[in-house]
Formats: C-alpha cells, structure tokens, sequence
C-alpha cells in the first residue's frame, strides 16, 4: 500500500512542478515557507540554547538540507519531519517555495560605487552583499536512486546527484565532500565531516553550504575601537575591542532590553542586535522568545540617534543537530527500523544516521563575514531625526543576534555573543 501511495504521489508532485500554479497559490506557498522557516530558526535556537558559551548557527542551512531529505520522505516519517519544519499544511508542494526564496536570496540587489580607474573615478555596479547558497547530493555511485526525487531535488534546490564510493573508498569521498564545503564557503567551514564519520554503509549525504559577506552601511571608525571591559558574567569582566560610532538607527526599547538594527549595504540585509538590560538577563530573554515575537519587535523599530558600543567578534560553532531533532519530533527519521524514505530509494531502508553543522562569524568594523554548511547523513540498515540626547546601547553584556534579509524577513543565521574573545 505504501509504495503504491508512493508510485501515485511523485507523478503528481512533477505535474505541480511543471504546471505551476496561480499567482495568489505561489504566494500562499512562499508565505507559508518564509513563516516555516522563522518558526523552525526559533525552535532549533531554544533547542541549542541549552548549551554555554557562544553560539552561531545559520536555521536556513539546516533547513534547506533537511527540506531536501524530507522530499524523499514518506508516511509518518513525513509527517513528522513536516511538523518539525512547519510545513504541515502545504506538505510536499513546499519545494517550489523554497527554490523561490533561495533564487531570491542568490540575487542581490546592485548599487552603484565609484573608483578609480587609472587616471578617473568612475561608476562601477556592484551587488549590495555576497551570498552564496549552494547545494548537493553524494549518493553511492551505482546505486538505485528513485529518478523523481533527483528531478525534485535538482529542479527546486539545484543540488544535482554527485557519484562517490562510500562503499569501498569511505575517506576519499569525505575528502571530495568537504573540499566541496570548503569551496562554496571560501575556506570559512573545513573539515566538516570529521575523519572516521563516513561508514562504507553510507548511502547519501545531503549537503548545503552558506557563504555571507557584507559591509556595514555605516562602518565603523576604526579609530573610534577602545579597549573596554565586557561582563562575561555579574561578577566577571573581560578586556575586548569595542567599536563605537553616534548614528542614525532603527532601534527599539521596552523594559527588560533594547534591539537595534545594523543594516548592510544598499540595506538589503540586517543584522538586529538584541541586548537584555541585566548583565545576566540573556537566560530569561532567550526562553521567551518566539517567531511572532520577533516579527512584532522589528515591525516596532523606529529611528533614533544611538550611540552604539559594539565588540568585535570572531568565532566557529559546531553541532550533532541529531539530538535537538529528536527532541523536537523528527524521530523516525533517525530509526533503522522506522524511517520511511522510500521516496529516495525503494532498494533497502535507510535512515539519516547524523545530521552535523558547523558554522563561522566575524564581525569588525567594516562588516561581517559568516558561513554555514549542513550535512545530513543516511546510512543503510546495517533619515535619522536628530535628538538632544542620543539613545545608548552599549552591548558590554552577552547578547543575542539575527542576520536576517530584510525584503523577505528570513532570518539567515542567529546567534549569541556571550564572551566575544572566545574563537
């Protein structure tokens, strides 16, 4: 029964595919993807939270790589991870909304720039930021892939099918993966399959790496940057570079903290800054949080002159997701004797076996550089108006952020900054 659903379904997802829908339909879907992916970027950030120190993570890499999984996945396993990645109502008709979003996200705005060219300054177009969102399939060479799955996962996330021998030549073909990581990231994200990790019973691995480079609408002076103490802690403090700059900002203050928007270049991107008013109030901030939260708060950023204190920071998170997974539902995936993916393959059952990130940020005062990469592993069973005082946000304390793209309000990467010397 189950394969029999399976043979009816697929050819109708292509139908969708090739035919499209109406505009009012295509719109639903890519809301409905942009609120799935918000809601899923706070739920695995309450799940990763738990953890101490520093923490960076980009929702829409973990997110895409699992979405290209979920497409290959059947009966409750489906169901499960359709829940898990809020997409319960528009089920597997969501791919389409997705390969919206990421060509949206792939094309940056240009804006105009002047240098200078020998002799004379001319005009030069540039795009407003770099991002690079970049997909791909490793599956066993030789091996029955269900063809409908490749169509899927090619035409909606461009992430054509890539032969390699996990079977007989494991190492290698973690090398060819990682050194594929390394290239779409700019050597930001290395080794992210660590030695050892693949078995020769690995069938795919599912892999998106994220690339982020911007420069800051108003920089920061770098002669403005002081040594200042940072309160790791109510008790403890640290010596760190601070930037500082008096400018015009979207900025918004309640009673327990202040948020503060930091846009890039030609402002397609932000990033938005949330700072507890207690030394250690970043705990209780972080457990309140939510999407629609989040969406209320920026919505309520308004313009103010800040006098803005902000540490420079550079550091690399890394993660088994597979746990925090679990916990949030998606739990047959991981089981070798429950995990339905027969829409990938109809040969043998298999099941993701790990899913592992690891991300890297810096933030200096002419921007931020950030990459992400995301690998799911499946295995065989075997204008400012100027104010007579300016507002201050002196972020001397841990503190939470997003990057988010502002056309869309996708939140690309979040994270906490809770000691900005830690690497």
């Amino acid at each position: 029964m189950v394969s029999i659903l399976g043979k009816k379904l697929l050819p109708l997802l292509c139908i969708f595919i090739t035919l499209g829908c109406t505009p009012s339909m295509a719109n639903d879907l890519r809301e409905s993807a942009l609120a799935a992916g918000n809601d899923f970027a706070l739920d695995l950030y309450n799940r990763l939270a738990d953890s101490e120190g520093n923490l960076f993570f980009s929702p829409a890499s973990v997110q895409t790589a699992l979405a290209m999984t979920y497409a290959g996945a059947k009966t409750r396993t489906a169901a499960q991870m359709a829940k898990v990645l809020h997409v319960e109502k528009a089920g597997q008709g969501i791919h389409p909304a997705f390969q919206s979003l990421l060509q949206q996200l792939n094309t940056p705005r240009m804006f105009k720039s002047y240098e200078k060219v020998g002799d004379e300054i001319k005009p030069v177009e540039k795009p407003a930021y770099e991002l690079v969102i970049a997909n791909a399939l490793w599956g066993q060479q030789d091996y029955p892939w269900n063809q409908a799955f490749l169509t899927l996962t090619a035409s909606n996330y461009g992430a054509g099918l890539r032969q390699v021998d996990f079977s007989n030549h494991p190492d290698e073909a973690r090398k060819t993966i990682n050194n594929w990581v390394e290239e779409k990231t700019r050597d930001r994200i290395k080794d992210l399959i660590a030695k050892g990790a693949i078995s020769p019973m690995m069938r795919l691995i599912l892999t998106n790496a994220i690339y982020f480079k911007a420069a800051w609408a108003e920089p920061f002076d770098d002669h403005a940057t002081r040594e200042m103490p940072f309160h790791v802690s109510e008790s403890s403090q640290v010596s760190v570079s601070m930037m500082f700059q008096k400018e015009g900002f979207h900025y918004l203050e309640t009673d327990s903290f202040q948020a503060l928007e930091l846009p890039y270049k030609a402002y397609e991107l932000s990033m938005i800054v949330f700072l507890p008013k207690t030394m250690d109030g970043l705990d209780d901030f972080e457990k309140s949080l939510s999407a629609e939260k989040l969406d209320r708060w920026r919505a309520a950023l308004h313009r103010e002159e800040v006098e803005v204190y902000f540490p420079k920071f550079e550091f690399t998170s890394s993660f088994s997701l597979s746990k925090s997974l679990k916990n949030l539902g998606m739990e047959d995936a991981f089981s070798p004797t429950s995990a339905d993916f027969s829409g990938m393959t109809t040969a043998e059952r298999i099941f993701i076996s790990e899913v592992i990130h690891k991300a890297f940020v810096a933030v200096d005062e002419d921007g931020t550089t950030a990459a992400a990469a995301t690998a799911v592993m499946m295995e065989a069973t075997a204008m400012p108006m100027p104010k007579p005082e300016p507002k201050v946000f002196r972020a001397d304390h841990p503190f939470l952020f997003c990057i988010c793209h502002n056309p869309t309000g996708k939140i690309l990467f979040m994270g906490r900054v809770a000691d900005p010397r830690t690497r």
